[in-house]
């Protein structure tokens, strides 16, 4: 299969876990699942799927464990210029660390601390949508790679 099919269906698969989590947000009242990161996670996991960078462990720590680094920062020790700069800088440490990186959930420390969120954020919509969209990455995976073989 060359490369436009390959890039159309990433295209299709990242628009479809968007769109699904956007209208299962908007049929739940009080319920978020959607947050601006996700957008550059289906970047990775549904257009370059063998990158260290796409893989589960990756997308759904890497931002579990940055979205923690928010709320905390938020909860106990404050929203400034300088600890903004400072959970980011813990978060890009933690993952490396963890080797856990995932670029996009860099921006969520100060996401969550903008925005003031709190310990729920880390369940809705960090932690379910992250799984939704792995979830929904493995099964376009699969279907390139069924596209992909010879008949």
């Amino acid at each position: 299969m060359n490369n436009y099919w390959i890039s159309c269906i990433a295209g299709v698969g990242a628009a479809l876990a968007i769109g699904l989590l956007t209208h299962i947000e908007a049929s739940m009242t009080e319920l978020a699942l959607v947050m601006a990161p996700f957008g550059a996670t289906t970047v990775l996991v549904f257009g370059l799927p063998s990158s260290p960078l796409a893989q589960p462990k990756n997308v759904i720590f890497g931002h579990l464990i940055t979205a923690l680094i928010g709320v905390v920062f938020t909860q106990f020790v404050g929203v400034t210029p300088m600890t903004l700069a400072i959970a980011t800088g813990i978060g890009v440490s933690v993952m490396l660390l963890t080797k856990t990186t995932h670029p996009p959930a860099g921006a969520n420390p100060m996401l969550i601390m903008l925005s003031g969120q709190g310990w729920s954020f880390l369940i809705t919509p960090v932690l379910t949508g992250a799984i939704f969209i792995v979830l929904m990455g493995k099964a376009f995976n699969l279907v390139q790679q069924r596209l992909m073989q010879p008949d």
